[in-house]
């Protein structure tokens, strides 16, 4: 075995990620990879479904000799705006998919959608085309703070889309963010009671941040960010709240219904594999003895010529011994369980040994606590979950 090399004793679950990355603008907090309608298209009838769904199957395919005999467990598409494509299209991923993979039993495959991009029994149309959950990029049911984010909808069209994907599906998801632009913490209370008014099984919330190279970033938005005081107040309002309403927080952003928890999303913090097809995709994937990340093209016009040519790929390393146990951790710390130390060892072929110390300071920091099981993050923990994450950086 070469130096820097690691032994898996089994390979993790498997996911499959789906990019399309095309949204009706571009919101100015957005580090995505998403891009506008293209100049010359008027809208998303306009968009190059086919001609993207023929490069995704393309890329799929190229892709088939690195999980050759593995089994899918859960599909997202993602975005961008993926509700810009037609449910026929999606269907036709769909089965595109099903034709090249094999799918667990019951595998969830999540849609994201954002109100403003359907019309009515569009989410229906979704739900016959085999997505099983949905994802709904709510954000906000404030006009005022829906402005100030870019968004193209209103709150009445959010309420909307919310009622829609509740009669058309037995699962879905609501996304929310929060310290918003000059919001108050009655303002974000008002949003919280109406997103679990509508008893959403899943509740995802985000806290706005100025990421480089997004236009907040350039531009600063017309009101100012809550402070991180009131920020972690509205945190814990929001994780008071939902536990009121029988969500519980199983990840530091995640709250969920028994039955409800995002597969797909669990993968990724248990350190699972996954296969990412599309501009901008992002895999990891795990072998016997290395594990490595690919990078797709990010541009949707040179991903598309690419991958038609067998060529989808910008980027492939191999995630080097000394950077395992970190990227282990930036994951299973967000749980709220923490993980398993058995899977460690399973996850990144490394002894326990390579991570006692920053264990030990994280629990004298008061960061985790730990048996001979299992170790979770704290409330102080997940409070401080950048600072405990950083504890496992390699030296």
């Amino acid at each position: 075995m070469r130096e820097g090399t690691i032994a898996l004793g089994a390979l993790p679950p498997l996911s499959l990620y789906v990019h399309i990355p095309w949204c009706l603008r571009k919101c100015p907090y957005c580090d995505f990879n998403s891009h506008a309608l293209p100049v010359g298209v008027a809208g998303p009838d306009e968009l190059p479904e086919q001609r993207y769904l023929d490069a995704l199957c393309a890329d799929l395919e190229a892709a088939l000799p690195f999980i050759w005999g593995r089994r899918v467990v859960s599909v997202f598409i993602g975005g961008g705006t993926p509700s810009l494509f037609s449910p026929t299209a999606i269907g036709r991923l769909i089965a595109d998919i099903r034709a090249r993979v094999a799918l667990e039993p019951g595998c969830e495959i999540t849609l994201e959608a954002n109100p403003g991009t359907f019309e009515r029994d569009r989410f229906r149309g979704y739900r016959q085309a085999g997505v099983t959950r949905l994802s709904i990029g709510v954000q906000s049911f404030d006009d005022a703070k829906l402005h100030a984010l870019g968004r193209v909808h209103d709150a009445e069209q959010a309420a909307a889309a919310v009622a829609e994907a509740r009669a058309a599906f037995e699962t879905f998801n609501l996304d929310l963010m929060y310290a918003l632009p000059g919001q108050t913490m009655a303002e974000l209370e008002a949003d919280v009671a109406r997103a679990i008014g509508f008893v959403p099984p899943h509740l995802s919330i985000y806290h706005l941040t100025i990421e480089p190279n997004t236009l907040f970033a350039t531009r600063a938005p017309a009101a100012p960010l809550p402070d991180d005081d009131l920020a972690f107040d509205m945190l814990d309002a929001i994780t008071a709240r939902a536990a009121d309403a029988g969500l519980e927080r199983y990840e530091v952003s995640a709250y969920a219904r028994p039955g409800h928890r995002c597969v797909h999303n669990v993968n990724y913090w248990e350190f699972g594999d996954y296969l990412g097809i599309g501009a901008g995709a992002h895999s990891k994937l795990s072998f016997a003895h290395r594990v490595i990340r690919q990078v797709r093209w990010r541009d949707p016009v040179r991903y598309m010529e690419g991958a038609l040519a067998g060529a989808a790929l910008s980027q492939e390393s191999e995630v080097r011994r000394s950077e395992l146990a970190f990227e282990f951790m930036l994951n299973a710390l967000r749980l709220v369980d923490g993980f398993e130390l058995a899977r460690f060892g399973e996850r990144t072929g490394l002894p326990l040994g390579s991570i006692a110390g920053p264990l030990e300071e994280a629990e004298r920091k008061g960061l985790i606590e730990r048996d001979f099981v299992r170790v979770r993050p704290t409330a102080r923990g997940l409070d401080f979950l950048s600072d405990l994450q950083s504890l496992f950086l390699p030296a």
